[in-house]
């Protein structure tokens, strides 16, 4: 029997653990926390649980070499790590995370030892791209080009969720990281025009579509999405954008907290200081008396503006020690949120994503194409956010221990041989977009 090992058991492990133990598949997951990996095991007998911490390397190496495949689900700053001793014992490597200038470096010395290190293959980065290239491939196939592409994702609570605050937002996967985005800035292509947003302006003038059975969704840019022009063989795009979907009143509020300093990494001395003294502090005023009136003047707003309401919604206003000694803004903020912004058990999340095209053809013919996927869980069952960014590395997991994936060195998935196998694959677990072809040319986001 095939054996996998697992690093990590966060909020989106669970849904490859039991794809790969119901294939037959011999699965160690090992944790920091081990009875987050029991409980995913729930004793299998063909799955192993073991603590482990990222500092015990010797153990890394052990378990590397005794198992023919691993998948590192860890934060992204521990892969070259791993990715080293994958290379050392010539075994494969799958994770869903984004490939860094230190992963890419790497891409030899896997072709040397005969492996693939197959990254960003979960949901964004992972679906997107496959979905994406499996429309390009076609324009281009037909002797199309493609002139404009958008392409946004978000993992959000469902509408009947979302409506219990005023950020119209829940967390299904890793708070922290979610606030810690809110400091990216973005970069894109539109209309033959390179447009840099710095981090400062990123919530500012959202796009905004209607999506399918949802409704009013705001886009920020998601980071930098210039690179996407090459990695998609698209040179003749005039648009190339990636975004982020979040409901009207994210953006807003986010803004406005990004204005007050409200999630910077900056350190501060908070000792003794209440949540009004914090924000107080941070405009630079005396005292927080009447703080919620000050914050409206600095951020020239009314008082009953959404982003006001929300900010005292999250208890940003309030007279209560913090109870925080030395400490950043983002840390305390995140807290906050986390408090009170987490997925109930029994409330449902959702994903959704579009791909938008402007294609053209010789003949002049032009059509606009759209691709979308709408998916939701619980955390009874699985997440949505769990089941889109697990089961895509599942099924590529499956494929590289069958030998049905030949490409050696570090690799994404946006090649026909990985990503059609993994998209026809997701389609039979509902997870699958809907192609819609032959759109007038004002149904291109505006």
């Amino acid at each position: 029997m095939k054996k996998v090992l697992i690093l990590g058991a966060g909020m989106v492990v669970k849904p490859i653990v039991t794809y790969l133990l119901e294939k037959d598949v011999l699965v160690t997951v090992a944790s920091r926390t081990k009875s987050k990996a029991d409980d995913m095991i729930s004793g299998h007998k063909n799955g192993t649980a073991i603590e482990w911490t990222v500092d015990d390397t010797s153990t890394l190496d052990r378990m590397v070499k005794e198992h023919d495949l691993t998948v590192s689900l860890l934060p992204w700053i521990h892969h070259i790590m791993v990715a080293k001793h994958c290379i050392r014992h010539r075994k494969n490597m799958v994770t869903t995370s984004y490939v860094k200038p230190e992963m890419k470096a790497l891409d030899q010395e896997a072709r040397d030892a005969g492996i693939i290190i197959l990254n960003e293959l979960g949901l964004d980065p992972g679906i997107d791209h496959m979905s994406a290239m499996r429309i390009i491939d076609h324009v281009h196939d037909n002797g199309g080009k493609i002139e404009e592409f958008y392409s946004i994702c978000g993992a959000l609570p469902a509408p009947e969720v979302a409506d219990d605050n005023p950020f119209r937002y829940k967390f299904s996967w890793s708070p922290k990281g979610v606030v810690l985005a809110g400091n990216n800035d973005g970069r894109y292509l539109r209309h033959g025009k390179e447009v840099y947003v710095p981090t400062e302006d990123l919530f500012k003038n959202p796009l905004m579509i209607d999506f399918p059975k949802v409704g009013k969704l705001d886009i920020y840019p998601n980071r930098d999405s210039m690179p996407y022009i090459d990695l998609y063989g698209i040179p003749e795009t005039k648009t190339m954008m990636r975004g982020t979907f979040r409901y009207p009143g994210w953006c807003e509020s986010m803004d406005a907290m990004k204005t007050l300093k409200l999630i910077t990494n900056d350190t501060y001395d908070f000792t003794g200081k209440t949540y009004a003294e914090m924000v107080a502090m941070l405009m630079g005023e005396d005292n927080a008396d009447n703080i919620k009136e000050k914050v409206a003047v600095f951020l020239n707003i009314p008082q009953d503006a959404h982003a006001i309401k929300a900010m005292e919604w999250l208890g940003l206003f309030e007279n209560t020690r913090m109870g925080r000694r030395r400490d950043t803004p983002f840390e305390i903020i995140s807290d906050l949120m986390i408090d009170k912004m987490m997925l109930g058990k029994k409330e449902r999340d959702m994903v959704a994503m579009q791909h938008v095209f402007l294609a053209s053809y010789p003949g002049g013919k032009k059509e606009v194409i759209k691709s979308s996927m709408l998916d939701s869980g619980t955390q009874e069952t699985d997440t949505a956010i769990a089941r889109t960014v697990a089961l895509p590395a599942a099924v590529g997991v499956e494929m590289i221990l069958n030998g049905e994936i030949s490409e050696k060195g570090v690799h994404i998935p946006v090649i026909p041989e990985i990503y059609n196998p993994i998209l026809n694959a997701l389609e039979t677990m509902d997870i699958s977009m809907d192609e819609q072809f032959g759109l007038p040319e004002n149904e291109i986001i505006q």
